[in-house]
């Protein structure tokens, strides 16, 4: 495999030079030729001879067997992605995010086994859990994302796995990861997260405790909107298992989307400074107005697990949550209604702004929404994703917006 780059560079140095070994960036002839690996388009390798058939590892990384293996475009990516993050032995590429969940779930559970979700998990994760792998014979049990003792109750001795998502996707509570991860060990519990709020740059899954770590490339590393695809990275002995288990269900991602998540990840720690400078100015200003019961940013202080952002993560990103005072869902969407800059979408991470309805009380199984402290009234909120556009742009729309839902 390719050589990785130092490990005392800075994060933004890091992002420019992964991926970008003179083996991908070149041919044996001529290494390291071009800036960014090409695009190999290719669903049939070659051999020169039958003895190179017969002297082959097929199933080694870099090695150049059948199309759904890899190429020197995929190979580059996940290197890029192992590189950034601290403890990873390889990284597992998948079509999507969810397919990434999928692939990390299905390589530590077998019919029979219990697997522990945080209730703050992502909703079609919850439905994964709730249709295929309870279809399998595999139970899931949730539990209070900000209560260790919880999980630690709903442990038994078919506990194979514990599923965190931190902050979650919707309401953005950050959990203890480390605590967690700690008490899963004593038990032999597997820890998935599900990190794509902060990413290795914010926060180092697998130094924290996590055993697998997946993300969502759709959003921050491709940051256009215009790719899908995920990612799972582990240590040793949960890589081969990963591996194992993407190639056992043929999944592969296409060359032109490694490059396009390649291009991406060039531009991501510029990208998600400005949007967490943006995210936190707004949420400052969402948190005075009259309107807003509660903001839900893990950067600001009162929001569920903000002493946990602050000990455990040196980042964020533009993702944030926010609850009406009171009303109702006509008058929430009269507000995403009257929102100019803000496109009607479900995803995250692009360089353009989005907002969508969130009505969690539907989503909980462990916990109830309204959170505790806030009004049983103040149920109906948006999930606000802050992309690139001036600051004073995106406030004047807000308004906009809440003078809508004030006159619904």
């Amino acid at each position: 495999m390719a050589k990785k780059t130092p490990d005392n560079l800075g994060p933004a140095t890091r992002l420019v030079g992964a991926g970008r070994s003179a083996e991908w960036t070149g041919t044996p002839s001529q290494p390291g030729s071009v800036v960014s690996p090409p695009v190999w388009r290719a669903s049939t390798h070659l051999y020169p001879d039958s003895a190179a058939v017969h002297a082959g590892k097929p199933n080694e990384d870099g090695h150049f067997y059948y199309g759904r293996r890899g190429s020197p475009t995929q190979w580059a990516l996940a290197d890029a992605l192992t590189e950034l993050e601290p403890g990873a032995a390889g990284t597992v590429l998948y079509p999507s995010g969810v397919a990434a969940v999928a692939g990390a779930l299905f390589s530590v559970l077998r019919p029979g086994d219990v697997l522990l979700m945080t209730d703050n998990a992502y909703e079609p994760t919850r439905s994964m859990a709730r249709g295929l792998l309870k279809d399998m014979g595999i139970e899931t049990r949730w539990f209070d994302p900000l209560d260790p003792a919880a999980f630690a109750a709903a442990a038994c001795e078919r506990c194979k796995a514990v599923l965190l998502e931190s902050p979650g996707s919707l309401t953005l509570e950050v959990q203890d990861v480390p605590a967690l991860s700690a008490l899963a060990r004593e038990r032999g519990i597997v820890v998935v997260l599900d990190n794509t709020w902060a990413g290795p740059l914010a926060f180092p899954a697998l130094e924290r405790g996590a055993d697998i770590v997946v993300m969502s490339l759709t959003k921050h590393v491709g940051g256009h909107s215009d790719l899908m695809m995920g990612s799972a990275a582990a240590g040793e002995k949960y890589y081969a298992k990963l591996r194992k288990t993407a190639q056992s269900l043929g999944q592969v991602v296409s060359p032109d989307d490694a490059a396009l998540a390649l291009r991406g990840l060039r531009t991501m720690g510029l990208r998600l400074e400005r949007e967490t400078a943006s995210s936190l100015a707004l949420a400052q200003w969402l948190s005075a107005r009259l309107e807003v019961a509660r903001v839900l940013n893990p950067m600001l202080p009162g929001s569920p697990g903000h002493e946990l952002w602050t000990r455990d993560f040196s980042g964020g990103c533009g993702l944030f949550s926010l609850v009406f005072k009171g009303k109702d869902g006509k008058a929430r969407d009269a507000f995403i209604d009257a929102l100019t800059l803000f496109g009607i979408g479900y995803s995250w991470g692009g360089f353009e702004s989005l907002v969508t309805p969130i009505d969690p009380a539907g989503l909980r199984t462990a916990t109830r929404w309204p959170l505790p402290g806030m009004d049983a009234a103040d149920r109906f909120g948006v999930r606000l994703s802050i992309g690139l556009e001036e600051q004073a742009d995106l406030i004047a729309d807000l308004e906009r917006g809440l003078a809508a839902w004030s006159a619904a």
